[in-house]
């Protein structure tokens, strides 16, 4: 028997270190990185499962109107979210989570559910029980994002290995060029490169405000970090990488200025970040989607594909009752 209770503001501490004690707990579950959002942006619903009234696994959610539907999502200020699961758990108990969320769903008034849960690769354990138990109770795919996946070798020179030799031409070029690479704390720098190439390539602004990304770098200091490239001091590329768990790297932003693109920067800052990544311990480097609402960047594919990158999906999964 599973009982629901709502997250309390006084359960934060242990909300944290039961994510990261999870199976497939990330940075992005914690109310560390959850409760930066600004009061009134979203309107919290996030949930404790108990069993034998010890909490056993965690729902970050909130309810979002969408089209006249009241919906409770995991979670709409976070890249993934859905159920964080201990290690072990078991098929039967991956069935009754379903079970048990619906009901409370529909009991408490929303008209549906809505998840994006987190690729396999962020996972101590492999596991697709709670995808099959949540196709099995009547979730269907939203959309299926791709994600761009590296695997980290024991060196940087086995990665080295698997970047297409016109990318391997590229670093020892950027090399050759005087692009140095090191960690920076200049993210207003880097925020301006970023926010002018998103408007030039999409004319779109950044998910966050340079304010809330340094926000979040002062809530993490030990999990979010940005890479630069500079050509004689001149940052002229970075990325921005979220530790999200003890083995995976996600770059979380990435640009460059185009008028320095002879020199190849992103070649040698990725391959950098590799190096820094195999040395730290870390296993996968996630580059991110390169699909938005499943349409295809096939440019941004390729490029990511260059470094030895694969696909995997990042699945968004719903359900609806309204009108049924």
């Amino acid at each position: 028997m599973l009982d629901i209770r709502r997250f309390k503001n006084e359960h934060a501490d242990w909300w944290d270190a039961m994510v990261w004690a999870a199976n497939n707990g990330t940075l992005f579950h914690t109310r560390r990185f959850l409760g930066y959002h600004p009061p009134g942006r979203f309107r919290d619903h996030s949930l404790i499962f108990y069993k034998k009234e010890k909490p056993f696994v965690l729902f970050p959610a909130a309810e979002v109107q969408t089209e006249g539907a009241k919906l409770l999502v995991s979670h709409p200020g976070a890249s993934m979210g859905s159920f964080v699961v201990p290690e072990d758990l078991a098929f039967a108990d991956s069935y009754k989570l379903v079970q048990t969320l619906k009901a409370y769903a529909r009991q408490k008034g929303f008209d549906g559910i809505r998840l994006t849960l987190p690729p396999t690769i962020y996972s101590r354990r492999l596991s697709n029980y709670m995808d099959f138990a949540l196709l099995k109770h009547g979730f269907r795919y939203a959309k299926r994002e791709i994600s761009s996946i590296l695997f980290l070798e024991q060196s940087v020179e086995g990665n080295l290995a698997k970047f297409r030799p016109s990318h391997r031409r590229s670093v020892r070029k950027a090399q050759r060029s005087g692009v140095v690479v090191r960690p920076t704390r200049d993210y207003a720098g880097f925020y301006e490169i970023l926010k002018r190439n998103l408007k030039i390539r999409h004319n779109v602004s950044p998910t966050h405000t340079l304010d809330e990304l340094l926000r979040l770098r002062d809530l993490f200091p030990e999990r979010i970090n940005l890479f630069g490239a500079f050509v004689d001091e001149t940052m002229v590329a970075g990325v921005v990488n979220f530790i999200a768990t003890d083995e995976v790297v996600l770059a979380f932003y990435i640009s460059h200025d185009e008028s320095y693109q002879e020199y190849r920067p992103l070649n040698l800052l990725f391959y950098s970040i590799f190096d820094w990544a195999i040395k730290a311990g870390y296993k996968v480097f996630d580059f991110g989607i390169f699909t938005v609402n499943e349409e295809p960047n096939f440019g941004l594919g390729r490029f990511k594909e260059n470094f030895g990158a694969s696909g995997m999906f990042r699945d968004t999964l719903e359900i609806s009752w309204k009108n049924n």
